[in-house]
């Protein structure tokens, strides 16, 4: 089987490396809107395809992160729900939370992926083995980036990242066999 979007020997070999896939939530997990109820909660949606794509992640031995600027308990539901053991929130400064997941776990950048959607992600982006943008990231961050996404953050760009990962370490197509009867 051949991967769905043709892709550079670069970013596979970049991506066979990665045990570690870190993500933005606002724009990348989700659309980037936030929804105010009438009791002034916040809500946010999430694409299933890339909760799917997390679990074939955790399936597979690739561990996952979020690190997010905002601090909302929609985003911790999903983290729970989708088994998602490293979690910052409220992160202003995202290096931080970075150098700390380093630490716990004793990975090196070049086995760490990470995407994300605007200039708050940078101190990431310019440090890891695999550094993706969105479809519709801030301009100026898609030049530091390895890769980006066709499709766009909220609607699949997480779940093409993981295929990707998938697709590099040999995975995909075994994955796709167990589905076809």
């Amino acid at each position: 089987m051949s991967f769905y979007i043709p892709l550079p020997d670069t970013i596979i070999q970049r991506a066979q490396n990665i045990k570690l896939l870190i993500m933005d939530v606002d724009g990348v997990l989700s659309d980037g809107k936030i929804y105010y109820t009438s009791s002034q909660e916040q809500t946010k949606s999430f694409f299933v395809r890339d909760g799917l794509g997390i679990v074939l992640l955790h399936q597979n031995g690739i561990d996952t992160a979020i690190i997010t600027g905002r601090d909302d308990s929609c985003v911790e539901l999903r983290a729970q729900d989708l088994n998602i053991k490293h979690y910052f929130a409220g992160c202003t400064n995202k290096n931080i939370a970075f150098n700390e997941l380093m630490a716990k776990t004793g990975l090196q950048p070049h086995e760490i992926a990470y995407i994300g959607d605007d200039i708050i992600d940078l101190p990431i982006i310019t440090k890891v083995g695999l550094a993706v943008a969105v479809n519709y990231a801030h301009p100026d961050i898609k030049s530091y980036c390895h890769y980006v996404t066709q499709n766009i953050g909220g609607h699949g760009a997480v779940r093409e990242l993981c295929d990707i990962i998938l697709y590099a370490h040999n995975k995909l197509t075994p994955i796709m066999d167990q589905f076809i009867l």
